[in-house]
């Protein structure tokens, strides 16, 4: 038997839990169909903690979109009652000349963001436990920080339904038929038909929307939690999030929040994955060595050898720049995807865009960016 509703949203990990929010705030009638369960392990929003930043060296017309992210984070903040942001700041070094210092400045230029820059001296002094290489140049973000990502996705899934909203979990999406008079999904459990359609469905992205052959590859990337020696990593000694730009990489890590591990990773890298229902999430022998050796480089104080780990996903696109539009056979169904690996921090504006596009076919907000065109030119 098929059933109907107004708004459905595939896929409730960051994204689709905010859209599905942003949707049953406006009182509309929504349901949202996740294929695992709340908040879970097997797809990219996991891992205790994100970071959130302002000075966007990716490419400054995130910025807006940032401020905006902010603003909402707070928002559901102080709505739910749940502490979902610590503003520890952000140190982020690299050699003055390359794409990440640069890409800092050029937000502190264009938009105002508070960007200190410290000098390798002070910086040795200000974020003990830390060697700067020679040549480096060192900035500090006072409002950067981290998230934490499984609370975010609760939090948001809990607000949404006593908001109205339906969940159903633990459904496994089988086909999805988008024509320009009807959208048909059919599920493992049941078949709907839908007014509108919003696909955050992360790695499983290409199934999805298969017919739209959008360029993205999906990459298996590693966390890891490396036991600290002394307490200078702390962020109960006030110590914050990292992110160094080296030359044979970027790795950025988070206080430790436990006072025994602390988690980083290497941004760049990862191995391709065909089928991100069927990962390896076991520790490889190769996934442990470009992380040590930037610790023994950087992180006197930390164990090179990793204590515990965790496997999530990139979806990368060729830019490295999310892709957020309307599907050309079908105006009323829109998507989010190719978050590329730094998506999550963005999760609280994404779901007020995709539910602006889903229920006026625009938004208020600059994604023109980010339109699944640029790759069509």
């Amino acid at each position: 038997m098929t059933h109907h509703v107004d708004y459905l949203v595939l896929g409730l990990g960051g994204m689709g839990s905010s859209a599905l929010y942003h949707l049953s705030k406006r009182g509309l009638n929504v349901l949202g169909i996740e294929q695992f369960g709340v908040a879970h392990d097997r797809g990219s929003s996991h891992g205790e903690t994100r970071i959130i930043r302002k000075a966007y060296f990716e490419h400054p017309n995130y910025i807006p979109l940032l401020q905006r992210a902010y603003e909402l984070w707070h928002d559901l903040e102080q709505t739910s009652g749940k502490t979902l942001f610590n503003q520890c700041g952000l140190m982020v070094a690299g050699p003055a000349d390359g794409a990440v210092i640069r890409g800092v400045h050029l937000a502190e230029e264009l938009y105002g963001v508070e960007v200190e820059s410290i000098s390798p001296a002070d910086a040795v002094e200000r974020f003990p436990g830390f060697r700067i290489p020679d040549g480096f140049e060192v900035t500090h973000e006072p409002e950067a920080g981290f998230l934490y990502v499984e609370k975010c996705v609760q939090t948001y899934l809990e607000s949404a339904q006593l908001q109205g909203a339906s969940v159903c979990l633990n459904e496994q999406i089988q086909e999805v038929k988008v024509t320009d008079r009807s959208i048909e999904v059919t599920t493992d459990q049941q078949s709907i038909t839908a007014d509108s359609l919003i696909v955050t469905t992360g790695a499983w992205s290409s199934g999805c929307l298969s017919e739209l052959q959008l360029p993205m590859e999906v990459v298996r990337k590693v966390l890891l939690w490396n036991p600290v020696r002394e307490s200078v990593y702390n962020l109960d000694a006030g110590r914050g999030s990292f992110f160094f730009d080296m030359p044979e990489g970027e790795f950025y890590g988070f206080p430790s929040l436990d006072g025994a591990t602390l988690k980083l990773a290497e941004h760049t890298g990862g191995e391709t994955v065909d089928d991100p229902s069927h990962i390896d999430r076991s520790l490889h022998e190769s996934d442990v060595p470009r992380v040590s050796r930037f610790v023994e480089s950087v992180m006197p104080a930390l164990d090179p050898r990793p204590l515990r780990h965790a496997v999530c996903m990139y979806t990368r696109t060729p830019d490295g720049h999310f892709i957020v539009d309307r599907h050309p056979a079908n105006q009323r169904v829109v998507y989010g995807a190719g978050f590329s690996g730094h998506g999550f921090k963005f999760a609280s504006v994404m779901g007020e865009i995709l539910a602006d596009l889903a229920t006026t076919g625009g938004t208020a907000l600059p994604i023109e960016f980010l339109s699944a065109q640029r790759f069509n030119q």
